[in-house]
């Protein structure tokens, strides 16, 4: 499960510096939409094609259940860390500005979750690294030793910093002459971009029947992005003066809820075919067609 770990990790690689060019550049709006979309890309359309790939292949496939639900009761922390602020915009005065009580509100959480997420770590690698056995792992040769290893990622971050920097200083001419909202831009096609690492990885293991593996990087990396890569920014953009927060308005917040809640369904038994894939798929679908007539702002 370490190797799961580490693919989630240089995974969303890409996520974080991506979203942190963005925020220094005050696109608030884009950072959170292409961490949410992170998120159901990783959930939805990853693991989905995992299922059904995995499915085709392999009549039914199996899992290690308590690793999984582990990463997928995480996930709705987050997604509750997500709903309180959004609650608490919509019950508060409508008299009183409550932006600087959402901004400490998401402070706090950020803290928390981060904590959290650390202690996750000592979890998985240290106290319970029983419960991440699985029975048919199997000792592979590396295809590369490790210092080139390392040399081809350091080399590779720096690229992608580069090309990360050029994408997000695009998105505005994207949007204008596409004609679409920086909505859809960030929620699906960043994130379609930068998880892109994931999803080849998550579905060629899938169709070797490592579905440990598979389910490690899809979900593992969707509880990453939620419960480190989110509070991390809103902890960046206290310190650089940017006001990132933990708010999303409740159409973000009820998708999120709703991807959590599926996810979490499907996997309560510990077995995938192919027709659940199909469901996570096409609940992806359905959230694409809808955030592109959803109202959002355009480059003029």
């Amino acid at each position: 499960n370490v190797g799961a770990l580490l693919n989630a990790s240089f995974g969303n690689a890409v996520e974080l510096i991506l979203s942190i060019i963005a925020l220094k550049e005050g696109k608030i709006d884009v950072v959170q939409a292409s961490l949410l979309g992170s998120v159901l890309s990783n959930l939805l359309l990853v693991l989905g094609f995992c299922f059904i790939f995995g499915g085709i292949k392999f009549d039914t496939q199996t899992f290690n259940q308590t690793a999984a639900q582990t990463s997928a009761s995480l996930l709705s922390l987050s997604c509750l860390s997500l709903l309180i602020p959004a609650a608490f915009h919509a019950t508060a005065s409508s008299g009183i500005d409550q932006t600087a009580n959402i901004q400490h509100l998401s402070y706090g959480t950020s803290i928390v979750l981060l904590i959290v997420y650390i202690l996750y770590l000592f979890f998985q690698l240290k106290t319970h690294t029983h419960l991440y056995v699985t029975d048919n792992e199997e000792e592979e040769e590396p295809v590369l030793p490790l210092w080139l290893g390392i040399v081809l990622l350091l080399v590779i971050t720096v690229l992608v910093a580069l090309c990360a920097e050029f994408l997000v200083g695009s998105i505005d001419g994207l949007s204008h002459s596409w004609g679409l909202s920086t909505v859809f831009i960030g929620l699906i096609l960043l994130p379609i971009v930068g998880n892109a690492a994931e999803h080849v990885t998550a579905v060629s293991v899938a169709m070797k029947n490592k579905m440990d593996l598979a389910i490690g990087v899809s979900i593992g990396s969707s509880m990453q992005v939620a419960l480190f890569v989110t509070p991390l920014m809103v902890i960046i953009g206290w310190i650089i003066g940017q006001n990132m927060t933990l708010f999303f308005n409740t159409f973000e917040t009820c998708i999120l809820f709703v991807s959590v809640l599926i996810v979490n369904y499907l996997i309560q038994d510990g077995e995938s075919n192919w027709l659940e894939g199909v469901m996570l798929l096409s609940t992806y679908v359905i959230i694409a067609i809808a955030i592109f007539f959803y109202p959002g702002s355009t480059s003029d």
